[in-house]
């Protein structure tokens, strides 16, 4: 592939993750606002979590399967209609249960994005920066988390919820039209059917090329997800326990989410210069550590903490990502980043309900701080992931 097409790839790649990435974590906006209008327990605001990246994770194995048949842009755009039909029905919700079914539609629809678009990217930088770009790529899913809930918190205060939630349908919908020809006119005489090609060639088979690094890989990934899900979820109840008013939520969310975005940009560029293991243990540490600064901090000085725990919160994604190609052979990336997000959204969507109930039993402050151990958990298979991830030769599964 190109210079030029490649970074034309990784440019629409970097709009359809600001978007969709952006849909998922304005919920946090909404989630206190949910509760106060609906009644809602701690624990149905886990489940609310649970139904959009449940079904997010679910979708994203088959939607590997769909874009070997049919294409990636073909199915990253019916996923992104998908999900903006599901926040223009947002804006109807009077309950919980339609609350409940509006984002797992929405969830399906987004589905798609994480793994199709790793494996544009991934693709598109077979000969070059790979991690650097797939940095990119998710530092961009980081701007996305810093704009929509902002831009949500505002509408919420000046026109309410639902209109909120309407207009972000609208501007997903529009998108949906976009991504297809872009991408469509992107894969022309490249992608398409040269993977049709390799995947024929390549016959069964999942591709993994290290499947003991892979599951140390994933089980990563899944703590990581899954606490900060977890975290993100119940940080403004967190900070309306310390005495902050709903006007500071959205400020809350958008500094722990410019940090994000710093982290997984930066720590993509540290892990070509320092490595995989030792960028995964700095990052995991500091955000466990940081949790528990957070919780003995009054609110102010908990604001100037948020950036710099989003760094560390998200830093370790683009590092993982990064080494799942390295895992995997090209043809079968698709299925295989679908099984990785899986995994990994799949944590975010069981955690949030689980400690939901304990946070109902315990408090807010006591479930984060179990969350901080239970991060601290991913150091000791860090360490056992060191030799996996040395590169060498070794026979596709």
């Amino acid at each position: 592939m190109s210079q030029r097409r490649a970074r034309a790839t990784l440019a629409a790649s970097c709009v359809i993750h600001f978007l969709h990435d952006g849909c998922s974590d304005l919920l946090y906006v909404l989630f206190p606002v949910w509760a106060r209008e609906f009644s809602l327990s701690f624990a149905q605001v886990g489940l609310l979590r649970t139904g959009y990246s449940g079904a997010l994770a679910l979708f994203q194995v088959p939607a590997g399967f769909l874009a070997e048949r049919w294409g990636e842009p073909r199915v990253l755009a019916a996923g992104t209609f998908v999900t903006a039909v599901g926040f223009l029905c947002l804006g109807t919700a009077e309950g919980f249960g339609l609350l409940l079914v509006f984002l797992v539609l929405a969830g399906l629809g987004s589905g798609t994005q994480h793994p199709l678009s790793s494996s544009l990217v991934s693709r598109a930088y077979e000969e070059g920066r790979r991690r650097v770009a797939l940095g990119t790529f998710n530092f961009s899913g980081d701007l996305g988390k810093v704009t929509w809930p902002a831009c949500v918190a505002f509408v919420t205060a000046w026109a309410g919820w639902r209109w909120a939630t309407r207009s972000m349908g609208v501007v997903v919908l529009a998108a949906a039209v976009g991504i297809f020809f872009v991408l469509a006119l992107l894969a022309q005489g490249d992608g398409g059917a040269r993977t049709a090609r390799a995947t024929e060639r390549s016959g069964a088979g999942w591709g993994i090329r290290n499947a003991w690094g892979f599951s140390l890989l994933s089980a990563i990934h899944g703590i990581d997800n899954g606490s900060r899900t977890v975290f993100l979820t119940y940080l403004p109840f967190l900070l309306l326990g310390k005495g902050a008013g709903m006007d500071l939520m959205g400020l809350a969310l958008g500094l722990t989410f410019a940090g994000g975005a710093t982290g997984k940009f930066v720590c993509g560029v540290l892990a070509e210069r320092l490595g995989i293991i030792r960028t995964v243990l700095v990052t995991e540490a500091a955000t466990g550590l940081g949790i528990l600064v957070l919780l003995a901090l009054p609110v102010t000085p908990a604001l100037f903490l948020l950036p710099v725990l989003g760094i560390a919160l998200n830093g370790t994604s683009s590092v993982l990502y990064g080494t799942v190609a390295e895992l995997v052979v090209p043809e079968r990336r698709s299925r295989v980043y679908g099984v990785f997000y899986t995994i990994g959204i799949g944590s975010g969507a069981l955690a949030p309900p689980l400690f939901g109930l304990l946070s109902d039993a315990a408090g807010v402050p006591v479930t984060l701080a179990v969350l901080a151990a239970v991060i601290l958990t991913t150091l000791p298979l860090a360490q056992l992931l060191r030799p996996a991830v040395d590169p060498q030769p070794l026979r596709a599964a």
